[in-house]
């Protein structure tokens, strides 16, 4: 595939405590039919065991992230003031890219209106080709945000965010919307959807491509386990914060947003209630199915109102009025 003439292209890889990913990640990137500028490993881990890894790979330049763990938005940062390319790409630690991956994301940069590509992450699931096709990476209008990226709709389609495990951006694009900051903490979940969402909403196209692909194999949390209470206490603080740094308190797809999630909380403890009434019919464990229902409703509203805490500190810190928490 023939690339835009001249564009340059570099990776960064943040990553935490996982030094073996971080030699297959390598190994993939070393493969690649377009090669990187740069390969850059931002490494806040407490040991120096990723460091060892990346000694030993010939080209590539480790750096240091002294935040530690849940500051990947950092990790990120770091890597893109090394760079100098046009385009910067990212991988996540536990993403093998294809042979053609940066060949594929590049490529689409041709077209000068276009600020971010992103591509499939696969996961090794049953049906996740098709499942989502049509609504891959968007933000709806009740402020929630659809994934599915791992899904193939059989082209390009514009978006709206993209998968922090295989993204890239204009990197001048991202200058201009602010660049990366990180007020995303814990799991670091809704941390690369910001400054992707901001250049969306600037104007600048974002494009799913699924001929650009990594396999995902999701590699251990830095504390907790995927989609636990923790997990869910972030998702919803962070989500909050998205909101307000993006599209603004102000607007009705943030006030929609804790209607969203006023419904899930609401079948969250139903779900509880019909774990009572299977006392009486002895099917299931009562305990685990109230215990679970109600401590995710619980976790749901203190997430909520962490966010809210949070979103309510950022306006203090930049001297603005609620309704202008933007991070503009």
């Amino acid at each position: 595939m023939p690339q835009p003439a001249g564009t340059s292209a570099s990776v960064v890889v943040p990553t935490y405590n996982r030094p073996d990913h971080v030699r297959t990640c390598l190994e993939h990137l070393s493969r690649q039919s377009f090669a990187p500028e740069r390969i850059v490993v931002v490494d806040a881990s407490p040991t120096t065991a990723t460091r060892d890894v990346v000694r030993d790979v010939p080209g590539v330049t480790y750096l240091r992230n002294d935040r530690g763990a849940g500051s990947t938005a950092t990790s990120r940062a770091i890597g893109v003031r090394e760079v100098t390319s046009d385009v910067v790409a990212f991988l996540d630690d536990d993403a093998f890219a294809a042979e053609d991956w940066l060949e594929q994301l590049v490529a689409r940069y041709d077209d000068p209106r276009v600020g971010a590509v992103g591509g499939r992450a696969l996961n090794g699931q049953p049906g996740e080709e098709a499942e989502g096709a049509d609504r891959v990476g968007l933000l709806l209008d009740d402020g929630s945000l659809t994934g599915f990226f791992a899904a193939d709709p059989g082209r390009d389609v514009a978006v709206d965010h993209l998968l922090g495990a295989n993204m890239s951006m204009r990197r001048a694009a991202l200058e201009s919307v602010g660049g990366i900051e990180d007020h995303y903490p814990g799991t670091c979940l809704r941390e690369e959807t910001e400054p992707v969402l901001r250049l969306r909403l600037a104007g600048w196209h974002v494009v799913y491509t699924p001929d650009a692909v990594v396999r995902h194999v999701a590699g251990p949390y830095a504390k907790g386990r995927r989609f636990d209470l923790r997990y869910t206490y972030y998702g919803r603080r962070n989500h909050v914060v998205l909101l307000a740094r993006t599209v603004g308190v102000g607007d009705p797809r943030f006030r929609r947003n804790f209607g969203a999630v006023a419904r899930q909380t609401g079948a969250e403890i139903a779900y509880a209630g019909r774990s009572v009434t299977r006392l009486w019919t002895r099917q299931g464990s009562v305990t685990r199915g109230v215990g679970n229902g109600v401590l995710r409703a619980g976790t749901n509203v203190a997430g909520t109102l962490g966010g809210l805490g949070a979103v309510a500190l950022l306006g203090v810190r930049d001297g603005l009025r609620p309704t202008e928490v933007r991070g503009d």
